[in-house]
């Protein structure tokens, strides 16, 4: 073997490896910091790492053959059929690693994908140990992305959470469906909610939603009937709930997963029994008076306090909890684990009586 290393070295096999290995990752970071300033599509990066990665075994095999001299590229002198079978077996090996890896790494993607979790979500930073496993999720495949449960701990307390998804960019909302639930999204988190009891899991809930899915498919698999049977079942489900309203907190949809011992209220968030364009098309017939809609409503985080709508408002950050996610969720975990501690405490019929005369004397305020 000593006279193949010595090939090797002879004909500037190693030296080329390394030269191009070099100028590969700096083109290689070039790509990921310029492409996405200028817009390029996602392929057209892929692409070019592909290009390096398969122009690889070609270089070593053309400085293989080939030799530059002072007087132009020679081929270079014939060697050992052996060697040149020991390079093509080594570049093949090669090869197979890396469209393995990048299979490997298309099906992570893939999977990570499927669970359509953002992990700078306000509705999983505050909670560790945060279940990855497919069975605890307890959906139907299709509509895991419009809500999304799982098992998680609190300071060591298990807890269950249920929450909207409605995505962080154009693409995911769209993905998500704006975080409208369908029937099969509200059906989803009532088997959730007789599962927590059964387990004797606190829950908590994230709202963020406009409202439920109003498309023709999701009345005619009833929709008003799964949102009704939500709250029922919340009101009459024996373990402690906290939901917290994150974004928008728009008609039946917030309220199926809003129906609470405690309702809590980013600063900045809204809560009401219908959107103010929703409002303002009924009442007035005009999409102007989405401004009026929205001061008769009294939707914000205030007005509902006043009103004991709600039973208490979480400060955000300055300029908005989603610009500083990972800051806000501290004071979010804190008022979770504050409120979740004061209801264990209560026996579980009493919680559920108080939960119940909570939403019949609603109307009073």
């Amino acid at each position: 073997m000593k006279s193949f290393f010595q090939e090797l070295q002879d004909r500037k096999v190693t030296r080329t490896a390394i030269g191009y290995s070099v100028v590969a990752f700096i083109i290689m970071q070039l790509v990921e910091i310029l492409f996405p300033i200028f817009e390029f599509p996602n392929w057209t990066s892929k692409f070019v790492i592909i290009l390096l990665f398969l122009g690889f075994p070609i270089v070593i095999v053309v400085s293989w053959i080939f030799d530059v001299k002072n007087d132009g590229i020679k081929k270079s002198p014939k060697s050992n059929y052996l060697y040149f079978l020991i390079i093509l077996a080594i570049l093949s090996t090669y090869l197979l690693f890396i469209g393995y890896g990048y299979l490997f790494s298309q099906e992570n993607d893939k999977a990570k994908a499927s669970n359509h979790i953002d992990v700078n979500s306000i509705a999983v930073l505050p909670f560790d140990n945060y279940s990855k496993d497919k069975n605890d999720e307890y959906f139907s495949d299709g509509f895991t992305e419009l809500i999304i449960a799982n098992l998680a701990k609190i300071n060591d307390l298990s807890v269950m959470i249920i929450g909207n998804e409605k995505g962080n960019s154009m693409e995911k909302r769209i993905e998500h469906n704006f975080g409208m639930a369908k029937p099969e999204g509200f059906r989803k988190a009532q088997r959730l909610l007789i599962l927590a009891e059964k387990l004797k899991l606190p829950i908590v809930t994230f709202v963020d939603t406009a409202g439920a899915f109003p498309g023709k498919e999701a009345e005619e698999r009833g929709q008003s009937e799964s949102i009704a049977s939500s709250i029922a079942q919340c009101l009459k489900v024996k373990t402690p709930i906290i939901s917290i309203i994150i974004g928008e907190g728009g008609s039946g949809g917030a309220i199926a997963l809003a129906t609470a011992d405690r309702i809590l209220m980013l600063q900045n968030s809204i809560f009401s029994v219908i959107s103010p364009e929703g409002c303002a098309s009924i009442l007035w017939r005009n999409t102007e008076a989405v401004q009026k809609a929205a001061k008769s409503l009294k939707l914000t985080a205030e007005d509902c306090l006043e009103f004991n709508i709600i039973d208490g408002i979480i400060e955000e950050m300055p300029g908005g909890a989603h610009r500083y996610p990972k800051e806000q969720f501290v004071t979010v975990k804190k008022i979770i684990i504050e409120n979740l501690e004061e209801l264990v405490k209560l026996p579980v019929e009493k919680i559920v009586a108080d939960r119940n005369e909570k939403f019949l004397n609603i109307t009073l305020n």
